[in-house]
C-alpha cells in the first residue's frame, strides 16, 4: 500500500466511529476531500472534472466541499478517469457514498429547518471542538428549554406549533455535549447578550443558572467579554469555527446571518477568522472570572420583579 492510500485508510479509521453521530455529513466531506485529491493530484480542473460527468465547475467544487451529495456512477467515474484502479480503494469510497446518502437524524425537523442551518447541524454533530463568538444571544448548545422558546419565538410570523418543533431541535442538538466523547464548546459571549432579559426575567434568570453549571463541564469553556472592554475585531456579528475529526478536513467557519449563512472556506479566510475568535479570547474575561461575573448579573437580574419584560 503506498502513502497516500494509507494517508486515506487512516482517515477513514479516524472517523469511522463519527459516522453514527455525524450522520450524512462526515462521509460526504470525506467523499469530497478525497476526489479532490485525487483530481490535484492527476492535475485535473474542476471544468475537466465536471465534464466526464456532465456536471458544472460549481457543482464539483460543491461535491468536494461536501455540501451536496454525489451518486455513485458520478463517484465511480471519476475514479476510473482519475486512474484508481484499485478495487478495495474504490469500494472504500463508495461506502462511504452510500453512508452519505442515509438521513441524519435532523432531518425529521425539515418542516422548521432551512437548508443553510442543515449543513451546519450535521456540521455540529460531527465536530470535536467548536469555537465560537456570540453578541446577541446565548449560544444554541447552551441554551435552556424555556430561552430557547423565547428566542425561537422572536421571528415574525412563527406559529406556536413551529417554535416548539424548533426548541424541540435545539435541545435534541445539545447531547453533542453529553456522552462518552462529546464535543469541545469554547464560546465567547457579549455582556450584552446576558444582559438581554429575552423571555423576561425570571427565564432569564434559569439561563444565568445554567450558565453557571455548564462553565464546570469540562469539555465547556465560557468567557464573558464585559462592557468595559471597549471595542473588538468582531463587531459584524456571530462567528463559529468547528474543528472536524482527522486530518483530512480543514476547520469550517460559519458565518450565521438574518436569512442564510456564509461559509467561508479560503485558507487565508480561515486563517483570518481564527485570530479574530484568538483576539477575542484574549480581550474577554479569562475563564477562571467567568462564574463570579455570571454571578454579579444573577444578582442584579435578582434584584429586580420577575413579572417584568
Amino acid at each position: 500500500m503506498d502513502q497516500a492510500r494509507a494517508d486515506r485508510a487512516a482517515a477513514e479509521d479516524d472517523c469511522r466511529a463519527d459516522h453514527r453521530r455525524a450522520g450524512p455529513t462526515m462521509p460526504r466531506m470525506l467523499v469530497g476531500a478525497q476526489l479532490r485529491r485525487l483530481r490535484e493530484a492527476r492535475h485535473v480542473t474542476r471544468a475537466q472534472a465536471g465534464y466526464q460527468i456532465r456536471a458544472s465547475e460549481a457543482k464539483i467544487c460543491r461535491i468536494e466541499l461536501g455540501r451536496t451529495r454525489v451518486k455513485p456512477r458520478d463517484v465511480t467515474d471519476l475514479l476510473t478517469f482519475y486512474g484508481v484502479t484499485d478495487d478495495a480503494e474504490r469500494d472504500a469510497l463508495l461506502s462511504l457514498v452510500a453512508q452519505a446518502a442515509v438521513p441524519g437524524w435532523w432531518h425529521a425537523y425539515a418542516d422548521v429547518l432551512p437548508p443553510w442551518f442543515e449543513s451546519y447541524i450535521g456540521l455540529e454533530q460531527a465536530a470535536t471542538v467548536i469555537r465560537t463568538w456570540e453578541v446577541q444571544f446565548v449560544p444554541g448548545l447552551l441554551q435552556t428549554e424555556e430561552y430557547a422558546r423565547a428566542v425561537a419565538g422572536l421571528e415574525l410570523g412563527v406559529t406556536p406549533g413551529q417554535v416548539e418543533r424548533r426548541v424541540e431541535l435545539r435541545m435534541r442538538r445539545q447531547r453533542v455535549l453529553a456522552g462518552p466523547d462529546p464535543v469541545k464548546l469554547w464560546a465567547v459571549v457579549d455582556e450584552a447578550a446576558l444582559r438581554r432579559a429575552v423571555g423576561g426575567v425570571a427565564t432569564m434568570r434559569a439561563q444565568i443558572e445554567h450558565l453557571i453549571e455548564a462553565a464546570r463541564w469540562p469539555n465547556v469553556t465560557i468567557q464573558i467579554m464585559p462592557f468595559r472592554s471597549g471595542g473588538h475585531p468582531a463587531a459584524g456579528g456571530p462567528i463559529s469555527i468547528l474543528r472536524l475529526p482527522g486530518d483530512v478536513l480543514p476547520d469550517v467557519v460559519y458565518l450565521e446571518q438574518l436569512s442564510g449563512a456564509l461559509y467561508p472556506d479560503r485558507p487565508a479566510e480561515i486563517e483570518h477568522y481564527w485570530s479574530v475568535l484568538n483576539s477575542l479570547s484574549l480581550a474577554a474575561g479569562p475563564p477562571r472570572a467567568t462564574e463570579a461575573e455570571l454571578r454579579r448579573i444573577l444578582a442584579e437580574l435578582a434584584a429586580e420583579p420577575s413579572g417584568l419584560p
